[in-house]
């Protein structure tokens, strides 16, 4: 459910694998980890990234408006 969560928030096709996708950005140097509860919220350029904290199950990513 959460990768079909995530191709739609984010328009992508089934071409693109999403884990490959969220870990590259997870990975960038330029990216802004901030925990707030009980979760992590990954920022890489105009995307947000939502990380549960203790099971570090990728929830939900989707463009910043």
């Amino acid at each position: 459910m959460g990768i079909d969560r995530i191709k739609r928030n984010l328009d992508f096709g089934n071409d693109i694998d999403v884990v490959i996708w969220c870990r590259e950005k997870i990975m960038n140097k330029s990216t802004v980890i901030e925990k707030r509860g009980k979760n992590w919220y990954i920022q890489s350029g105009d995307y947000v990234i939502t990380v549960n904290a203790n099971t570090y199950t990728i929830i939900t990513a989707h463009r910043e408006k």
